[in-house]
């Protein structure tokens, strides 16, 4: 279960980001996921609340997720289409000519503090 350690990475760049803006207290992180990026929602969001609730900083603190549809790019026909459903192969030409264009991501979108 690779999400524990994504979540220390997460709660490290939080915690700088907040540093840097004179940050007391964070109601929640928005995170965009890839459907493909190989985390499961559910275990980030189990592991944030355990890790989240021993930082001053981020206790009680919501993680919120977006998950970012996979989609694939065909070369050869110039199109684009669902990646979980196709796989490598375009369900358009039959083309293995084509590579992921979305849906590996994993990145922090928003923090989210309460205006004073």
């Amino acid at each position: 279960m690779h999400e524990l350690g994504i979540v220390f990475y997460i709660i490290k760049d939080v915690k700088e980001a907040a540093a840097q803006n004179a940050v007391d207290h964070i109601d929640a992180v928005v995170m965009d996921i890839g459907e493909v990026s190989t985390i499961v929602p559910e275990y980030l969001q189990d592991m944030w609340r355990w890790a989240a609730d021993r930082e001053d900083l981020l206790k009680g603190s919501e993680l919120k997720i977006n998950v970012i549809p996979a989609v694939s790019w065909c070369d050869s026909c110039k199109s684009e289409y669902g990646t979980v459903a196709h796989g490598k192969l375009c369900p358009n030409c039959g083309s293995d000519r084509t590579w992921l264009l979305r849906g590996n991501e994993v990145e922090i979108k928003e923090i989210q503090i309460k205006s004073k």
